[in-house]
């Protein structure tokens, strides 16, 4: 019985979290949450970030993600603008994204505005790439990687682009803080976030 109650006030409490997402997003991280994946459920932007995120993105339509992980942002970004595309880069492929983007949904068109390129952070653009509007740097936390993709992408962003950091201030992750403090960057610190304007 007390385990009954535990499981239902846990449902509740990812309900509320979500409020604070777009109703399309948030639909789809109720899904995605209910899987029980441990990986994504300990690693992927929490809705709070993730809301962050989407209004940092605003009616940015390109957007470049660094570590797709198992694309849970990647498919929120995508599901949040339907004009918005998504290309987003990680060496280590996860089985289980293929899952997430079929449960975003094919209607919505998401999985043709998302690429997924099996390459590194720091591999930059391709040729013909448009500059990206947003730069979400979520890949590995370590100040060396954080410090190395920033450095493959600030020369290539749009005019007014802005770059978010992922995982800033966490206590597990101070390579984070380290790295924008080495770059000297002027933004802000939101919820788990650094944001850096484009000068």
């Amino acid at each position: 019985m007390a385990r009954a109650g535990a499981a239902v006030r846990g449902e509740l409490r990812l309900m509320l979290s979500l409020r604070v997402l777009p109703a399309r997003v948030a639909r789809f991280c109720w899904r995605a949450r209910r899987s029980g994946d441990r990986f994504s459920l300990d690693s992927a932007a929490r809705p709070p970030e993730l809301a962050e995120l989407l209004a940092l993105a605003g009616d940015r339509t390109t957007v470049v993600e660094l570590g797709t992980g198992t694309a849970w942002s990647a498919i929120a970004m995508a599901l949040d603008r339907r004009a918005r595309r998504v290309i987003s880069y990680d060496p280590c492929v996860r089985l289980e994204r293929d899952a997430y983007l079929e449960l975003a949904g094919a209607g919505a068109g998401v999985r043709e505005r998302i690429e997924l390129r099996e390459e590194s952070d720091s591999a930059g653009p391709r040729a013909g790439d448009p500059p990206p509007a947003l730069l979400f740097i979520d890949s590995p936390h370590d100040r060396e990687s954080v410090l190395t993709a920033f450095n493959a992408w600030r020369d290539v962003l749009a005019l007014e682009a802005i770059v978010v950091f992922h995982g800033y201030g966490h206590p597990g992750y101070p390579g984070v803080s380290e790295a924008v403090s080495e770059l000297r960057l002027s933004g802000r610190e939101t919820g788990g976030l650094f944001v850096r304007w484009a000068p």
